[in-house]
């Protein structure tokens, strides 16, 4: 099975409503050429780098999907391409190492600072076993 994930700008002058709308058609059609979606990611409204139908602004959508074959992905981006709700697309295959990424992001194992370890309570104080015998620093007199 081929994994790919298709990436767009959605027009932000559109509503709520139709936003959503627009993400939702594009779920169906991939749905309706027997893919299986995998993720759909929000990251919402973000600033373009350069000016896109003199827009500065866009709201990004990520759909990781899987299927087994690819020659409707040719109708698919056409679709897309006349879709006038839709600023810029681009669809990629993924290969195993962008699966298990995109995996790996999804569960916390990339990318998340929430999961580091605590450090132990600093509520006794060390005894010398615990410390170890440690060498005074050496004292360099710089005058001489």
């Amino acid at each position: 099975m081929r994994h790919y994930e298709v990436n767009f700008i959605v027009d932000p002058v559109l509503s709520g409503d139709e936003v959503k709308a627009t993400a939702e058609t594009i779920q169906k059609e991939i749905k309706g050429a027997g893919g299986t979606i995998v993720h759909v990611g929000e990251m919402g409204l973000r600033q373009l780098a350069y000016q896109i139908n003199k827009r500065s602004t866009g709201i990004y959508y990520c759909i990781e999907f899987a299927c087994e074959s690819s020659e409707w992905l040719v109708k698919f981006e056409l679709n897309m391409k006349r879709n006038e709700n839709l600023l810029r697309f681009l669809t990629v295959r993924l290969d195993k190492y962008g699966v298990k990424y995109n995996d790996d992001k999804r569960s916390g194992r990339i990318g998340s600072r929430a999961k580091k370890k605590e450090a132990p309570a600093a509520s006794a104080p060390a005894t010398e076993a615990e410390i170890g015998t440690v060498p005074a620093p050496e004292v360099v007199d710089l005058d001489a």
